[in-house]
């Protein structure tokens, strides 16, 4: 009987909560772990420069399951990130004839997605900056994300995974994906942090950093950020940046009182700049 109830039982399901590294909100994690539970893609969108990319790596580092990244890029193909069948080599066994060229399966190379599909453990693969490609490159996967399997043509070899990977997309919405594909994933959009929250994840990067440093600075940031002007906001990776410039220049929460330094690091236009330069000191208010 006690054989039976330990069958019965359901599985148990991995979960995720952010890393020292990565701070998670609770509704970013519940997405996660939502997409873990029904073993679907993870679509996350976002302001750049809030952690989309960085989420694959912290969920990998967590559930400690290897990470296979693909950077999409504008002239990438659904099938690249599959597998790629290497005729170029081929040619060239051909002409020295040091090898077996018609053993076609030695002239396939998996892509992340492939490799993931193919491994014997759960993976984490990182599907980044979807919205790069052409507008059909989501239609593309529909069925490889759907049913985790592909079709080397060359070959005619079929590879069903036999545990579904958590394949974590990326988008900056440059592009509308199509229903069909969003049908398929689990969204979540990463709000862009409050300043309660923004303080833990600027403490990761700066642990040492004074507080009333940090309440200026952030009180600078958000001001910039409030600025209906900008044609660019800064985000958290330049706050990031611009504390670490102020850390290592030894520049005061005084200082900081007074004007708004290293510019340049938060803000990556011109008309951001003299924008801000415009308005003279109206941040000294707060």
């Amino acid at each position: 009987m006690l054989a039976l109830q330990r069958l019965r039982e359901p599985p148990v399901i991995e979960s995720f909560s952010g890393t020292e590294s990565y701070i998670a909100s609770q509704e970013l994690s519940e997405a996660v772990n939502v997409a873990l539970a029904l073993e679907r893609p993870l679509l996350i969108k976002g302001e750049p420069g809030t952690g989309k990319t960085l989420l694959a790596r912290a969920v990998a580092e967590q559930l400690k399951r290897p990470l296979y990244t693909w950077h999409v890029k504008s002239t990438s193909r659904a099938v690249d990130g599959l597998y790629v069948y290497d005729a170029v080599q081929r040619l060239q066994d051909s002409r020295f004839g040091d090898k077996d060229i018609h053993d076609i399966r030695q002239y396939i190379r998996f892509g992340a997605l492939g490799r993931a599909f193919l491994s014997e453990s759960p993976v984490v693969t990182l599907l980044d900056e979807i919205d790069k490609a052409d507008l059909e490159f989501p239609n593309d996967l529909l069925h490889e994300l759907d049913a985790m399997s592909f079709t080397v043509v060359e070959t005619g070899d079929v590879h069903t995974a036999k545990v579904r990977p958590l394949v974590v997309i990326t988008s900056n919405n440059e592009k509308e994906l199509p229903d069909a594909f969003l049908r398929r994933c689990i969204f979540h959009f990463i709000a862009f942090p409050e300043p309660a929250l923004m303080a833990r994840i600027v403490r990761v990067h700066h642990p040492h950093v004074r507080q009333t440093l940090l309440d200026e600075a952030l009180a600078r940031f958000y001001w910039l950020r409030s600025l209906p002007e900008l044609r660019k906001k800064p985000s958290t990776s330049e706050l990031i940046d611009w504390l670490g410039a102020m850390l290592r220049g030894g520049l005061t929460e005084e200082a900081l009182a007074q004007r708004i330094p290293y510019l340049g690091t938060l803000l990556k236009k011109e008309q951001d700049v003299e924008s801000v330069a415009r308005r003279g000191r109206g941040w000294t208010k707060h």
